[in-house]
């Protein structure tokens, strides 16, 4: 779900939004083989089962430029940036970069990523986290996590499940 549209992924790899679309982030009507979406207030993004990407809504601060990426295995829509697993376990990223959040060109061995408002967050195979961006209430403050296999992130949080099923 994004701040004001939820998004659906139909078992046919099929794509269906409602909601606030004032900057098009509902227009997925046209969106065929996708494997997964992902969604912020002002854009939609969408996995296509060959690694390439689609996005669509506001495009202000470049969220949406996923046009060019390939081997993809998945995605993650933060509030001003949209970030992207490649198959080898490196990261990238567009959009609105200030705080730095899409600074992930030098992380590799990541097996899974979330982007929150401004911030990012990556489980690497061992186990362990990294993140990037905006750390004003402490959300990227995960270098001491270990024995992680998944993160999801918010506006101004990072929430994490250990491989004993213990949230952090």
């Amino acid at each position: 779900a994004g701040g004001e549209h939820t998004v659906g992924l139909k078992a046919d790899g099929t794509v269906v939004a409602a909601g606030w679309n004032d900057f098009g982030q509902c227009e997925v009507g046209n969106w065929t083989d996708i494997t997964q979406v992902a969604a912020d207030r002002v854009h939609t993004v969408g996995l296509e089962s060959d690694g390439t990407v689609v996005a669509v809504g506001d495009n202000y601060w470049g969220r949406c430029d996923v046009g060019g990426w390939t081997d993809i295995t998945q995605v993650a829509a933060g509030l001003h940036h949209t970030v992207g697993l490649e198959s080898d376990g490196t990261v990238v990223a567009v959009g609105f970069n200030v705080p730095g959040e899409c600074e992930v060109g030098n992380w590799t061995d990541i097996t899974q990523v979330a982007a929150g408002g401004l911030h990012t967050v990556g489980v690497k195979s061992d186990g362990t986290v990294v993140a990037v961006g905006d750390n004003s209430f402490g959300q990227c403050e995960v270098g001491s996590w270990t024995n992680m296999v998944k993160v999801a992130a918010g506006l101004f949080h990072t929430v994490g499940v250990k491989d004993d099923g213990t949230v952090v």
